[in-house]
């Protein structure tokens, strides 16, 4: 009989930190520069150039680090990490390692061993040149820029457990604007630690880790193919090996980047030039108590306090903006599921349209919820609220002023409806005949034909019954 594997996995993520500065000077984080614009002597490491710590990346860090349920140490303390490779001017990267920032924390179920503060790397560029084939190039711009890593403890059980757990993760340090979850930028990536054991068993088989996955789909991919080469690598009586791999999108497999066994660690030396972080409990209660509810509360309460269902809450919870923009809604005096319908139909398909992404909406929400209001009192019919929809997201204007400008009030007066319904049937005689010797498909085709005689001002209710009772039905 076979044995049984099942995998275990760690992660440790990178967020960029949303500064508009470095963590230690005063160069621009934009993306998108020429290369080697946004450098200073102090990020490429210059004799004499001492780095002074960013108070607004502190701040971030101790956000994300509360948001993971973490402790703040009220002193941390950074250090050299000392490793040559082309894209660390200094040829050590100041990062914190025996005291970080925060420690002990536990998020969706996973335990986080520890949260700390460090500036990224610079960027090899190896193709795009004439002489790509024979050099690498450099650039700086990222040098420098504000990292918080958090580091997982070894609770993910499954590839796509873990691709969960870092979408859940990005959602939050999104939420919190501490990080804009731009993984194509670079601002978000992850490193994977993965293992496999017996199951049942207690020790941990021998890891590796994949390095730089900057997707969820890559991620899952990465460690469902990784966990696959090395249960193949123990069933053939093989050893795994303790090493670095990276992941080839194109070949849809891991490769081997170095071996740890034969790396030598990493050398660490406190940093000279940076005096201890102290973080007093003021500081922590001030930045806690400016904390927004975390998304996995808020929809919570969305389902207790406004009986929207478990779909609604996640949706209209895909971003701090639209949950505002959904109780902004229903303080302006919509019903919460009403309101729910409008948001994540008719105004979500507009919002990808214009690719809206750092505002809900160009149309306030008091404008959705008198569109609303107009549809409840029976002002307008539902066909004519679309419509009447576009017009306020591409004016601005309050739905009551477009209505009374175009007369698009629905038809009230039964006696018109009734009206018109006789003169479909009269035209429609075949249909009608159709209808009365059990066809009724055909009455699908009756009530549109009405509508489109009204219009689509009348009420669509009415027509449905006034319709039946004049087919006799």
């Amino acid at each position: 009989m076979s044995l049984r594997y099942e995998p275990v996995i760690g992660l440790e993520i990178h967020a960029q930190l949303l500064t508009e500065s470095k963590i230690f000077c005063g160069c621009s984080t934009a993306f998108g520069a020429d290369p080697n614009t946004h450098i200073c002597p102090v990020c490429i490491g210059l004799p004499g150039a001492l780095p002074v710590l960013n108070r607004r990346a502190v701040d971030h860090a101790i956000r994300a680090a509360l948001a993971l349920g973490c402790t703040i140490q009220e002193t941390s303390i950074f250090a050299r990490k000392n490793y040559f490779y082309p894209d660390l001017p200094k040829g050590y990267q100041i990062s914190q390692y025996e005291r970080p920032l925060a420690v002990d924390g536990f998020f969706d179920g996973v335990g986080i061993i520890r949260v700390h503060l460090e500036e990224d790397a610079g960027k090899s560029l190896h193709e795009g040149f004439v002489d790509s084939d024979r050099k690498t190039y450099v650039d700086y711009n990222r040098s420098g820029v504000p990292l918080v890593e958090i580091v997982t403890r070894p609770d993910l059980r499954s590839a796509s457990a873990a691709a969960d757990f870092f979408s859940r993760l990005r959602e939050t340090l999104v939420w919190l604007d501490v990080n804009d979850g731009n993984m194509e930028e670079g601002s978000l990536r992850c490193d994977a630690n993965v293992s496999v054991r017996p199951e049942g068993t207690v020790p941990l088989g021998t890891k590796a880790e994949v390095k730089n996955l900057n997707s969820f789909r890559f991620l899952q991919k990465a460690l469902e193919h990784e966990i696959a080469r090395q249960i193949e690598v123990l069933g053939e009586g093989g050893r795994v090996v303790q090493e670095t791999r990276l992941w080839d999108a194109v070949a849809g497999r891991t490769v081997s980047m170095r071996s740890k066994e034969e790396a030598h660690d990493y050398r660490y030396f406190p940093e000279p030039d940076l005096p201890p972080l102290v973080v007093d409990a003021a500081r922590v209660a001030a930045i806690r108590a400016e904390m927004p509810e975390l998304p996995d509360a808020r929809r919570r309460r969305f389902v207790e306090q406004y009986a929207v269902p478990e779909y609604d809450a996640g949706q209209l919870t895909q971003s701090r903006a639209l949950a505002d923009y959904f109780e902004a809604t229903i303080a302006a005096g919509a019903a919460a599921k009403p309101a729910s319908n409008w948001i994540m139909g008719e105004l979500a398909r507009k919002l990808k349209e214009i690719d809206a992404r750092t505002t809900p909406s160009p149309l306030p929400p008091e404008r959705l919820a008198g569109l609303i209001a107009l549809i409840e009192k029976g002002t307008i019919s539902g066909s004519i609220a679309k419509d009447v929809f576009e017009k306020m997201f591409a004016t601005g204007r309050a739905a009551g002023d477009i209505v009374a400008a175009e007369g698009l009030t629905q038809i009230s007066d039964e006696s018109q409806i009734v009206g018109l319904i006789a003169d479909v049937l009269a035209k429609n005689g075949d249909a009608v005949a159709q209808y009365r010797a059990g066809k009724t498909a055909t009455f699908g085709f009756l009530v549109g034909q009405v509508m489109k005689a009204a219009a689509g001002k009348a009420n669509p209710k009415r027509v449905n019954e006034l319709l039946r009772e004049a087919l006799g039905a």
